[in-house]
């Protein structure tokens, strides 16, 4: 699918800078291509150094949550919660800590340290599936739930924004927040009628009306404030957020006799690692967006797509926007790319920027999750994953697109 995809880049680019030469007469667009391509393989490894150090601090910090009990803490609050969501995996099995740090993962934003997280707690409902090649409830739930990206704290979406040069780069949290929770209630409840799961039991109830009134008092809230009370809001509690996670991790660790310099070192290498993998990826992806943009075939499209929303009578704001949503089900890499050329185009405070970066925090890469996580398994039969997961992915959109108007339209 990646191949198919990275090709097609290509092919576009070069099809729309024919176009371009032998009907509009315009031969500087092959000059631009090349130039696109040093471009982008110089931001890739600009990006790589602020990469290096996210990763790096966060994997290890959750290696200090881990040892000082905090996984597992959290494993044991979900746990009656998973016993109804997931009554064939039995309590206490490892599989539900696994998944407790992979959601934990989802949630800072650390797509790329969850995803070694999330292939453990896939081969630990592995060993309980019966099934050799057909996913279990269990796995398409995990799935679902994981594609649905629950996002509390989008730290790698605050990174890219630090390396754009935002003024505040946490301005996205709230909308971002608000979008992954309506994507994350959307895949549960798709879930939940495709397996039957009895989401009005008491215990069941007990976990979800309470976030869902808290969510509801929230945003009843948000609903009397000014776009600029908004975005100081959400740049506040962005920022309260991030250190008090951080100081909770160090306390706690501290107090449970956690040596928590070692344990920082030691995660913080898992992470340097993580992170070196990535730059090949990042490079052809953000080459490969850097032809299609300047060859203008993705002016090309966006273009007819403003026609159809300008002929509807709808604001064309958000179509700069459109590329990362349409990119994020295939592949992160490509739509991490076409979010850091959103904000190089247009600027990291512009409207489409802003569109950008919550849709790529608060949805997933269904295929890819899809397919590395099933295929980590030998896994051959989603059954209803993938149905699940889009639906996720498709309310992830546009509560993205409608929360960004309520906060900067």
């Amino acid at each position: 699918m990646l191949n198919g995809l990275w090709l097609s880049f290509f092919l576009l680019g070069a099809a729309a800078a024919l176009a371009r030469w032998l009907i509009g007469g315009d031969a500087t667009v092959f000059g631009a291509m090349v130039e696109s391509l040093f471009a982008m393989a110089k931001l890739s490894v600009e990006l790589m150094v602020v990469l290096f150090g996210t990763l790096t601090l966060w994997l290890g910090l959750l290696r200090i949550a881990e040892k000082a009990g905090l996984v597992d803490l959290l494993a044991r609050l979900l746990g009656p919660l998973f016993a109804r969501l997931m009554p064939e995996v039995p309590r206490g099995h490892p599989a539900l800590g696994l998944i407790s740090m992979n959601f934990a993962a989802n949630g800072l934003g650390l797509d790329n340290a969850a995803t070694p997280i999330g292939l453990k707690a896939m081969r630990a409902l592995q060993d309980l599936n019966p099934s050799a090649t057909t996913a279990s409830n269990a796995q398409i739930l995990f799935l679902v739930l994981n594609t649905s990206s629950l996002t509390l704290l989008p730290v790698s979406i605050f990174m890219y924004r630090v390396q754009q040069g935002a003024e505040d780069p946490t301005l996205v949290f709230l909308p971002i927040l608000l979008a992954t929770s309506a994507s994350t209630l959307a895949g549960l409840l798709a879930v939940s009628v495709m397996q039957r799961l009895r989401l009005w039991d008491p215990v069941v109830l007990a976990y979800l009306i309470p976030s869902a009134l808290l969510l509801g008092g929230f945003m009843a809230l948000l609903a009397g404030m000014s776009a600029t009370a908004l975005a100081a809001l959400s740049s506040l509690l962005g920022n309260l957020t991030l250190f008090g996670l951080i100081l909770l991790f160090l306390v706690v660790g501290a107090l449970r006799k956690v040596a928590v310099y070692e344990s920082f070192i030691e995660g913080a290498k898992e992470g340097f690692d993580v992170a070196k993998s990535l730059l090949p990826y990042l490079v052809a992806m953000l080459c490969a967006i850097g032809v299609l943009r300047a060859s203008g075939a993705l002016d090309f499209g966006l273009d007819g797509i403003r026609w159809l929303i300008e002929a509807l009578g709808w604001d064309t704001r958000f179509v700069d926007a459109l590329p990362t949503a349409l990119m994020k089900p295939f592949s992160g890499g490509a739509a991490r790319a076409m979010l850091i050329e959103t904000m190089e185009n247009f600027g990291v405070d512009s409207f489409p920027a802003l569109v950008a970066a919550t849709v790529q925090g608060s949805t997933e890469t269904t295929f890819y999750v899809l397919a590395v996580y099933f295929g980590a398994v030998g896994l051959q039969r989603a059954r209803h994953a993938v149905g699940c997961a889009l639906i996720a992915d498709a309310a992830g959109i546009i509560a993205a697109i409608g929360v960004c108007y309520w906060f900067f339209g």
